[in-house]
């Protein structure tokens, strides 16, 4: 007489989650594809804590196990930036070099996927997912694909285990994103996107802006509540 089967237990995988909605929608398609997700954010020092409450509360919702890593002790090493400096003004309108520079925090991206590479070789995940998209391209150097690459590169020889970065929309604007997590269909109302973390969204930071911008690009109102739409 045969045994059952016993399920193979699905493949784990870290997922850098910061409550925004590129991190939501890359969380959400990795558990689509089947992995047992680990989310991990950072508590980094910046201006405020919203996005990383909205963080806890979806993964308490998904039951998804979820750590918020206290690093802002290098607050005192990358603070020469407007997301984690609150006595510097931010930036009004798009994105765009001219303008946002001075959200650009030194170094994040390597730090942040440079722990999670650790945590992901600790749980035995062969992946590691975070949500670097072609709208940052302009600005931001840590969600350029030549990045990303030599990450990757890295992350393949840094421990006895390979680790693969996936960033699924690394070629991909907010528009296709949002379309991808609407198709989804995943609820926004579930994420924070301002650089502040007021009762309601700016409306006017370049963050605000382009969320604003990828909704009416589709035709679909943003559920989040703002000060200035």
């Amino acid at each position: 007489m045969t045994s059952p089967s016993t399920p193979t237990p699905a493949a784990p995988a870290v997922v850098i989650y910061s409550g925004g909605m590129d991190s939501f929608t890359v969380l959400h398609r990795a558990l689509r594809e089947g992995y047992a997700v680990h989310a991990l954010s950072f508590d980094y020092g910046q201006r405020h804590a919203r996005e990383l409450e909205v963080a806890r509360d979806v993964c308490q919702a998904l039951d998804v196990p979820h750590r918020v890593v206290d690093i802002r002790a290098i607050h005192q090493l990358i603070g020469n930036s407007a997301l984690t400096d609150s006595s510097r003004e931010l930036p009004k309108g798009d994105y765009g070099e001219e303008n946002l520079t001075a959200t650009v925090v030194p170094n994040r991206n390597m730090i942040l996927l440079s722990l999670a590479i650790g945590h992901a070789v600790n749980i035995g995940a062969a992946k590691c997912f975070y949500g670097a998209h072609g709208g940052d391209h302009v600005l931001y150097p840590d969600c350029r694909p030549a990045f990303v690459e030599r990450m990757n590169d890295v992350a393949a020889i840094a421990n006895f285990e390979a680790v693969e970065i996936v960033a699924p929309y690394l070629h991909a604007d907010k528009a296709r994103i949002l379309a991808d997590g609407l198709a989804m269909g995943l609820d926004y109302a579930d994420t924070w996107t301002c650089y502040l973390g007021q009762a309601q969204a700016c409306g006017e930071c370049g963050s605000c802006r382009e969320r604003l911008g990828a909704f009416a690009s589709l035709g679909v109102t943003d559920p989040l509540p703002y000060a200035i739409p």
